[in-house]
């Protein structure tokens, strides 16, 4: 595996994706007159589904997401919605009611697409404040010619609080080293790696397998394929808790980058 690994990342917390992604979500303005394009991830394990309004800098409340269940993701990938950069509000209500569960404080800088995921609990807490909202921006890469990128978020408040991922090409005998995203704490964004898309010239490409593990452990949590369709696509795996359960999923939430 170690000749097809092109880039073994360094991990990324909210802090480090910046200064900018910590601040932007809780603090002030992070953009100019253009709007900001995200994408919005419903991980709350133990919330039904919802409609998330979204009020920016003109102080009009636009319903942006509506009816957006566990692990739903909307707009359809490969996608984002436009949103008003700068300071906005945040809401997830009951859908088709005015009940809220959480509300935050975002700052998305103009022409900026960023991956908005709710996650941790709403039944805990009060008024949401057991909710954890991650705002990770989204640099999507071009591979270079032959190649495709997978970039991993842990987003599972059940789950081990550190993983390690390992993505191996098909066929395989499990994890093996390099750990391809070693040490990825819960919220954080590893970098993308990149993989040769059929190493082999197999007349069909073989894919990869993804297998996630507490850190320092060969026990897989999640044992998932992932088999990108063309050279140049681009994917980010999102790890989640079971629905109403205590533990991390045992299959992440692929999302669409590129193709």
């Amino acid at each position: 595996m170690s000749g097809l690994l092109k880039a073994v990342p360094l991990t990324l917390t909210l802090g480090a994706l910046g200064a900018l992604a910590t601040l932007c979500i809780f603090a002030g303005s992070c953009g100019s007159n253009a709007a900001a394009n995200i994408r919005f991830v419903h991980a709350i394990q133990d919330a039904p589904p919802l409609d998330i309004d979204i009020t920016g800098s003109d102080v009009n409340n636009v319903q942006e997401f509506t009816d957006i269940a566990f692990l739903g993701v909307q707009p359809n990938q490969p996608g984002y919605t436009s949103v008003p950069s700068g300071n906005d509000t945040v809401k997830g209500v009951l859908t088709g009611t005015t009940t809220q569960v959480f509300s935050f404080s975002a700052g998305w800088s103009s022409a900026t697409n960023y991956s908005v995921i709710a996650t941790g609990f709403s039944q805990t807490g009060t008024n949401g404040s057991n909710v954890v909202p991650l705002s990770i921006p989204d640099n999507i890469p071009a591979p270079p010619e032959g190649d495709v990128a997978f970039r991993v978020i842990h987003a599972s408040p059940s789950g081990p609080g550190s993983v390690d991922v390992y993505i191996e090409l098909n066929p395989n005998n499990g994890p093996g080293l390099p750990i391809t995203i070693q040490g990825l704490n819960y919220t954080q964004a590893s970098k993308y790696v990149f993989f040769a898309f059929n190493p082999n010239n197999a007349t069909t490409p073989p894919g990869y397998t993804v297998y996630v593990t507490a850190s320092g452990s060969l026990q897989p949590i999640i044992s998932e394929p992932i088999s990108p369709s063309t050279t140049g696509a681009v994917r980010t795996l999102v790890l989640t808790d079971v629905q109403d359960g205590k533990t991390m999923n045992s299959s992440f939430l692929e999302l669409s980058d590129v193709n």
